[in-house]
């Protein structure tokens, strides 16, 4: 999280302690555990469109694959070279989608597990991260996702925010980042074991593109 983040954090809880405590007198804030279960359905949507996306690039790498061994064997060395550019693309996008997936799972998963208020702002600290991270990387291949998640980073940010003024808790926003980037990181290195596993080698002697590309 940014250095702006944190100060518009410290301000806006300062400013929230007091307007809370006016507002709360009138009328209580509804309780957190309801739209956090809110937000975990949300984000358990995104992954599964995340899931159907990956499905369709796998299909597509099929595709492609068997296209580029036609072309090989056929000889036809251009359009080879073609399929192969396309089937590093497809990999590419393929695997930046199940980066995402994995991350968006591993978020869920903790904001699962929230149990007390004091948890809310040491818990959504990170998650608020990843989700951040996870959107701006996702512009590109699914416009749609983008926005949704960021949609659920603002609903997160507002429940963390509530539950700083309400708790007196702060946040430690060098621990917020290290934990946001080890869980970005995980899901980065499961991502690759498994388009590496889920998609075939080119066999010896064909365009090398492909593999080379999608690695990057």
């Amino acid at each position: 999280m940014s250095e702006r983040f944190a100060k518009k954090w410290e301000q806006k809880r300062e400013e929230q302690t007091t307007i809370n405590a006016i507002r709360d007198t009138i009328q209580p804030p509804p309780p957190l555990k309801p739209r956090l279960e809110l937000a975990t359905r949300k984000l358990d949507m995104q992954i599964n469109k995340l899931d159907q996306a990956n499905e369709r690039f796998t299909q597509k790498d099929r595709a492609l694959f068997n296209k580029l061994v036609n072309a090989y064997t056929q000889h036809d060395q251009a359009h080879a070279n073609i399929y192969a550019t396309e089937l590093a693309e497809i990999r590419k996008m393929s695997k930046l989608i199940m980066n995402a997936r994995l991350a968006l799972d591993q978020v869920s998963l903790r904001i699962k597990t929230v149990s007390e208020l004091g948890d809310v702002v040491a818990t959504l600290g990170p998650c608020i991260g990843v989700l951040r991270s996870v959107s701006n990387g996702l512009g590109g291949v699914l416009p749609e996702a983008e926005g949704e998640l960021g949609d659920i980073g603002n609903l997160l940010s507002g429940l963390m925010f509530e539950a700083g003024a309400s708790s007196g808790m702060s946040l430690n926003f060098e621990n917020v980042n290290e934990d946001a980037a080890k869980i970005l990181a995980e899901a980065a290195t499961v991502a690759e074991q498994r388009v590496s596993a889920n998609f075939p080698d080119l066999p010896p002697g064909m365009p090398t593109n492909a593999t080379n590309k999608a690695q990057t």
